[in-house]
C-alpha cells in the first residue's frame, strides 16, 4: 500500500496560463492596421484627407483676415500740409544773415557784362533750366553759379561781394584759381576762374576789394575769359541772385 503510494507520480496543481495585459488584442490590432495600411487606397485617401483639412484651414483663416478690422492706420499717399510746408521751404533759398551788410555783385560794372551761363533754378522753366546746364564728357550737371563775361572778351576786375575773411585760396585742375570768402551767418562766397589773385588765406577783406581779375579755366574752357560766382548757406548751393537787392 505504501509502495502504490510511492509510486503514483504527484499530481502538480493546475498552472493558470500567464496574460500579458492587452498582449491579445494589442497583437490583433497592429495586425489590423498592418493589414490596412497593406491596401493600396488606404495611403491615397489619408493623403487626399489632410489636403482637404489643410485648404479648409486655410480659407476660414484667410475669410477671417480679411473682415477682421485692423487697428492700425491705413497707409495713405496723400501729402500733409506739414509736409507740403517742408518741401516748400526745402525749394526756397535759405535765410541768410550776414551782417548789417547787404550783398553786392562781385563787379565793378555788371551793366557792361552778361551773365553767359545762369544758376540752375529748379523753378525755372524748362528752357531756363536746359540753359543752366553744363556738359562735362557726356553727363550733363546743374550750374551752382553765375558766369559773367565780358563782350568784347577783356578781363575785369572781381571783388568781394561782403565783408569777410578769406579762407581759401587754391588753383584747382579744372576750376582754375578759385577764392572763397566766408562770412557771417554761415555763407560763403566763392569766386572761380580767377586771375591775378590779390588775397591770401587768412586775409581780412572789406566790401567791394579787388581781390582777382577774371581769368579762364579748363572746365568752361568755351566761355574764354569768365568769372564763375557762387553763394553757399552752410554748404548748399543758393542763387546769388536771390540775395541781391536790385
Amino acid at each position: 500500500m505504501n509502495d502504490q503510494n510511492q509510486s503514483k507520480p504527484k499530481q502538480r496543481p493546475e498552472e493558470t496560463p500567464k496574460t500579458v495585459l492587452g498582449g491579445t488584442s494589442a497583437a490583433k490590432s497592429s495586425s489590423g492596421w498592418k493589414n490596412l495600411f497593406a491596401k493600396r487606397w488606404v495611403s491615397p485617401a489619408i493623403f487626399m484627407a489632410a489636403a482637404a483639412i489643410i485648404v479648409t484651414l486655410m480659407w476660414i483663416y484667410q475669410g477671417a483676415d480679411q473682415t477682421s478690422p485692423t487697428t492700425g492706420k491705413p497707409e495713405s499717399t496723400d501729402v500733409s500740409q506739414e509736409d507740403t510746408a517742408t518741401q516748400g521751404k526745402d525749394n526756397e533759398a535759405p535765410e541768410v544773415v550776414a551782417g548789417d551788410e547787404l550783398m553786392q555783385w562781385p563787379l565793378a560794372n555788371k551793366e557792361a557784362l552778361q551773365v553767359e551761363l545762369p544758376f540752375y533754378d529748379e523753378k525755372a522753366t524748362d528752357a531756363e533750366r536746359e540753359a543752366a546746364l553744363v556738359q562735362v564728357g557726356e553727363t550733363f550737371s546743374p550750374h551752382m553759379g553765375i558766369d559773367f563775361v565780358d563782350p568784347s572778351g577783356k578781363t575785369f576786375d572781381v571783388l568781394a561781394a561782403l565783408s569777410g575773411k578769406v579762407t581759401y585760396v587754391k588753383t584747382e585742375p579744372t576750376n582754375g584759381n578759385v577764392i572763397e570768402i566766408t562770412h557771417a551767418g554761415g555763407l560763403v562766397t566763392v569766386y572761380q576762374s580767377v586771375t591775378d589773385v590779390a588775397v591770401a588765406v587768412g586775409d581780412e577783406v572789406r566790401q567791394g576789394t579787388v581781390i582777382a581779375k577774371a581769368g579762364r579755366n579748363d572746365l568752361e574752357r568755351d566761355l574764354g575769359i569768365h568769372l564763375h560766382y557762387e553763394t553757399r548757406s552752410n554748404g548748399k548751393p543758393v542763387n546769388p541772385s536771390s540775395l541781391i537787392a536790385e
